[in-house]
């Protein structure tokens, strides 16, 4: 079965513009409760996910951190310490099960890279569950 069946649109997804700061990236995963989000480029690509953790280490390790300091701090300069893979459009499930392991979500893309949303890891599961209970 192919992935777009389970396809959570990129107008229903949180995602956030790589041109973005770091206090930007902190208030929409605070107003959210997201703990991840994807980062789309001006092209509209995914270029990746960014997590709290991301956040977390950029804090820890930027000399004289403070609060204010969050808004002029651009994501491009925040490494990601783990890779999120994102599938094409016309990925099949078998093919997400690994992903879904790691991954809270996984950004799905067209073949340009463009994103187009996310599949989340309870539906995933979901397919797998009703699977083996049939």
């Amino acid at each position: 079965m192919e992935v777009s069946r389970f396809l959570l649109p990129k107008d229903q997804v949180k995602h956030i513009p790589s041109s973005a700061t770091m206090m930007e990236a902190m208030d929409l995963l605070e107003k959210n409760h997201y703990s991840a989000v994807p980062i789309i480029d001006e092209e509209g690509r995914y270029v990746g996910t960014l997590s709290e953790g991301d956040l977390l280490w950029k804090l820890k390790n930027t000399f004289n951190f403070d609060l204010s300091t969050m808004a002029e701090v651009p994501l491009s300069s925040i490494k990601r310490y783990r890779h999120n893979e994102s599938v094409v459009i016309d990925a099949d499930m078998e093919d997400m099960l690994t992903l879904a392991a790691d991954q809270n979500f996984v950004p799905v893309t067209d073949h340009d890279g463009i994103f187009l949303g996310i599949i989340r890891r309870r539906d995933i599961i979901n397919y797998y569950n009703d699977g083996i209970m049939d």
